[in-house]
């Protein structure tokens, strides 16, 4: 307990969130669910500002059930991703969905904003099957979106609240002109099984969809990048990582618990996706990770209708 204590003082001293925050003081973003035109492509506007001392390096990662595009400034950043080590600093970023926890650094303020994807919506919208992206980062606007008068709002001068409204505007004027197909409905139920069981048959969610479970792997892999099965674990991997954290409802811990036959399961799971055991996860303030996590919980709790949108999130 010494130890979260001291970590607790280095982060409260160093790290002030101006876009909202733990109960812990551990900074989150502003994030919120796109307007229902907007809903059948995109899951989550996410925009988060805080400022960091200039001598304090945050180490730290992510580990994301979905892709996203996301504008970095102010602060430099790094990641470890499939393709090796990589410098970042005020750029478009596209990153795909993780098969394990990305090491990533920060230095200097923490400055994003972007959008994440509905599962499947990177391949209805590219043509590009998810598989490609795994654990990696583009440098490249896919979309073509973030321009220089788009931006031009994303500064110092505008709120994180501000900048998602940007952004909201920005994907109705590209569904408006590109008038793209939706994602393949088996993946958007696939992704939303993740949510509310990521314990149940897969064989009889495939019968639920009426199609073979082969014809399901095939659609989950092109989509998620990963197999079924792979992404079952990794939700439940996640949803505890989120109540580790203090970024999920606590009312559900005894059921994520549940998930896994005994102690020796969930630690071998969870290191799997994290590359540590729950406890040293839990050992000290992940800032970073924090900030992911708390939007899958906010999006997943509204997506099964136990949290309405804009309601206040129980762990704020």
């Amino acid at each position: 307990m010494a130890k979260d204590n001291t970590y607790q003082k280095i982060w409260q001293r160093n790290l002030a969130s101006i876009s909202a925050k733990t109960r812990h003081t551990l900074p989150l973003s502003e994030n919120r669910a796109p307007a229902d035109d907007l809903s059948p492509w995109f899951s989550r506007l996410i925009s988060a500002k805080a400022v960091n001392s200039a001598d304090v390096l945050i180490t730290c990662g992510m580990c994301n059930d979905n892709a996203y595009t996301r504008y970095v400034s102010n602060g430099t950043w790094t990641a470890m991703t499939a393709d090796g080590h990589n410098v970042y600093k005020n750029e478009v970023l596209q990153f795909g969905e993780h098969s394990k926890f990305m090491p990533l650094t920060c230095s200097g303020d923490v400055m994003s904003s972007g959008f994440s994807l509905r599962a499947g919506a990177f391949y209805a919208l590219t043509g590009r099957s998810a598989e490609k992206m795994v654990d990696r980062i583009e440098r490249a606007d896919v979309f073509n979106l973030l321009q220089d008068d788009l931006l031009d709002a994303f500064s110092d001068e505008h709120s994180p609240q501000q900048w998602n409204l940007a952004l909201e505007e920005a994907l109705r004027r590209y569904i408006a002109k590109h008038d793209p197909a939706p994602p393949d409905p088996i993946s958007v139920r696939f992704e939303l099984a993740a949510f509310e069981d990521p314990t149940q048959s897969l064989a009889d969610l495939a019968e639920e969809l009426n199609i073979s479970l082969r014809k399901l792997e095939r659609v989950v892999k092109r989509d998620f990048g990963l197999t079924p099965r792979t992404v079952m674990r990794r939700a439940r991997a996640l949803d505890l990582a989120a109540q580790l954290c203090g970024v999920a409802d606590e009312a559900e811990e005894e059921e994520m618990l549940l998930r896994y036959f005994d102690q020796s399961h969930m630690i071998r799971d969870f290191t799997s996706f994290f590359g540590v055991t729950p406890h040293k996860f839990r050992e000290q303030p992940r800032p970073l990770v924090t900030l992911t996590l708390e939007q899958r919980q906010a999006r997943r709790l509204e997506e099964l209708k136990r949290l309405k949108p804009g309601q206040t999130k129980p762990w704020r």
